[in-house]
């Protein structure tokens, strides 16, 4: 499980996977790389009909210097959402994620 970041280094685009429900918003799954050495940070905009995912990966600044290696790793961070998903579509950078995990 990872923590959003705002603090991330050298920022980019992450693909979502696939995402789930939970109490309060959304699990959002995506790969990366191990959490000692890369972190995320998700911008959220809800609207009336659709929640929008824009999830970047990057550096945390506490790994910056240390020695890190090239694996990719499944994770998942979490969202809370201001309102109730609802029927609303969650949508990754423009593209609608059809089915929740």
């Amino acid at each position: 499980m990872f923590v959003d970041n705002p603090m991330i280094l050298n920022p980019h685009q992450t693909d979502v996977e696939s995402w789930s429900r939970t109490e309060d918003g959304l699990a959002v799954n995506f790969t990366a790389g191990p959490a000692d050495c890369f972190g995320v940070h998700v911008i959220v905009t809800e609207t009336a009909e659709e929640v929008l995912l824009d999830l970047h990966g990057g550096v945390p600044p506490e790994a910056i210097g240390r020695m890190c290696i090239a694996l990719a790793v499944p994770g998942t961070v979490a969202v809370t959402l201001h309102e109730p998903l609802g029927e609303r579509r969650v949508v990754d950078a423009g593209f609608t994620l059809d089915k929740p995990s």
